[in-house]
């Protein structure tokens, strides 16, 4: 569906794509944190954060027809790098529960803080519809 792009000679990327091409309708999400739909957080806990916020992503995506394959970008903002590296098992089991074992092109960044005081984390995603789906 999309062209995962490896450069020859290089290590294989672990848990992301280096890059993607895409062709189709594209979806872009707002940056997602670890809320509920009533904007109330359930959990203080990193990898929860991360699997309500992937959810969100999914249930934004769904508005538009795109399903969680169709991601060709993540980008991660967390207040702590030491966190997201703390059980990286559990993050991982997290997210293929939510995306699968779809691994896109994604960037991590640490901030000093979020908008949400309670936020631990906020992802923004690029999908892609191919063509012929849209």
């Amino acid at each position: 569906m999309h062209e995962f792009l490896h450069p020859k000679g290089w290590k294989p990327a672990i848990g992301y794509s280096n890059g993607v091409a895409a062709t189709g309708r594209m979806v872009f999400t707002g940056g997602m944190v670890g809320w509920n739909g009533d904007c109330e957080f359930e959990t203080d806990a990193f990898v929860g954060q991360v699997r309500q916020a992937l959810a969100n992503i999914v249930a934004v995506l769904a508005e538009a027809g795109a399903r969680p394959e169709h991601i060709v970008r993540l980008t991660w903002y967390v207040t702590s790098k030491a966190e997201y590296l703390a059980d990286l098992k559990a993050l991982g089991a997290a997210y293929k529960a939510t995306i699968g074992r779809h691994y896109p092109a994604m960037a991590l960044v640490q901030v000093v803080a979020l908008v949400e005081d309670r936020a631990k984390v906020e992802i923004e995603a690029t999908a892609v519809i191919p063509e012929g789906e849209a």
